[in-house]
């Protein structure tokens, strides 16, 4: 009798134990279909997001060519929509030489560089030169009348869905912590003194000059229709004077993540953030393209950065400091006066 009342019970756990792994089986092979509160995401639950490969990893058909001309239009963009491309009347819309990625660089996938991995699912999103909400393609078009001295381009035409389609691949499924790495540039410690371009000149002649020339005008890929390996960093061929490179404190935190290119990185930087200060006062010491209508940036005045080397502004400094600083003065001024908390 006690040895049958043992088979029962050993038979009665069997079938427990049956029982849990079936469920565990079941919700392995269907993870993707699992509800949340089993405890497993649904989405890319069994796979780590790795970057996508511009070679290996784009989407079949239609998709995956408007892709990969976005990918040209960044990497190659005199050649598709700049001052190189065949049809002018139809496809000129960069008014100058460089590329996309001159400034968000390895085709937007370097972090610290204004990365475009996770930037569509940032938008839409205020902007403060608008004083608005924009949508992606307004900020484009941001970057094509300003950083390439061009005209907007047509939120319907091929090269506009193209670049989107390009960001939106990036973008798909990368997890919130990593996209935060990716985004924007690294922050910089404002020195408490006005910019020195004398030492800014030296730091550049040291660190930025074996690629980008003692004149500033950089060097062309040898393919000149594609642009420049090493950007003009003044000069007609330049960004002009509206873009974000243009202020001395964004120019700081981008050349500190990433010059001298190949070495520097947002984790592993090599110029001090003094360097980097002086060196970016330097650079935009020099004449460059003006662009028209810059008095209408920031109906808001308050909402102005700080080195913002045109006006007007809504303070009372004058338009050297504002281009070199000292810049804590005029931080202070909007935080006491505005309770803005100004950081470049």
């Amino acid at each position: 009798m006690d040895f049958l009342k043992l088979i029962r019970m050993t038979t009665g756990v069997m079938s427990i134990i049956l029982a849990i792994v079936t469920v565990l089986f079941v919700a392995f092979i269907f993870i993707d279909e699992a509800p949340q509160w089993l405890g497993v995401s649904s989405s890319n639950a069994d796979k780590e997001w790795r970057l996508p490969n511009i070679d290996s990893d784009l989407p079949e058909g239609k998709k995956g060519k408007q892709v990969k001309f976005g990918y040209l239009l960044a990497t190659e963009s005199p050649k598709w929509m700049g001052p190189q491309v065949i049809n002018k009347d139809e496809r000129l819309y960069a008014g100058n030489n460089l590329t996309c990625q001159n400034c968000h660089l390895e085709a937007g996938t370097k972090p610290g560089s204004g990365s475009w991995v996770g930037v569509t699912n940032r938008f839409p999103q205020f902007r403060g030169r608008e004083n608005k909400i924009g949508t992606i393609e307004e900020r484009i078009n941001g970057c094509m009348e300003r950083s390439m001295n061009g005209k907007a381009l047509p939120e319907d035409s091929e090269q506009m869905q193209a670049l989107v389609a390009y960001m939106e691949w990036l973008s798909d499924g990368v997890p919130a912590d990593t996209a935060d790495w990716y985004k924007g540039f690294i922050s910089v410690k404002i020195p408490a003194v006005k910019a020195d371009t004398v030492f800014g000149k030296q730091v550049y002649i040291n660190e930025c000059q074996v690629c980008h020339g003692e004149d500033g005008q950089g060097t062309k890929l040898a393919d000149e229709r594609k642009g420049y390996q090493y950007p003009p960093l003044w000069g007609g061929d330049s960004f002009n004077h509206g873009a974000g490179m243009h202020r001395v404190l964004t120019a700081a935190q981008f050349i500190k993540a990433n010059m001298p290119h190949l070495i520097a990185t947002k984790a592993n930087p090599k110029l001090t953030d003094e360097e980097a200060f002086h060196v970016a006062a330097y650079i935009n010491s020099f004449d460059r393209p003006q662009k028209p209508n810059t008095e209408k940036d920031f109906p808001d005045l308050k909402l102005k950065p700080v080195s913002t080397a045109y006006g007007p502004w809504d303070d009372p400094f004058p338009a050297e400091q504002h281009k070199f600083g000292p810049f804590q003065p005029i931080v202070h001024y909007y935080d006491s006066v505005y309770q803005i908390k100004k950081t470049k």
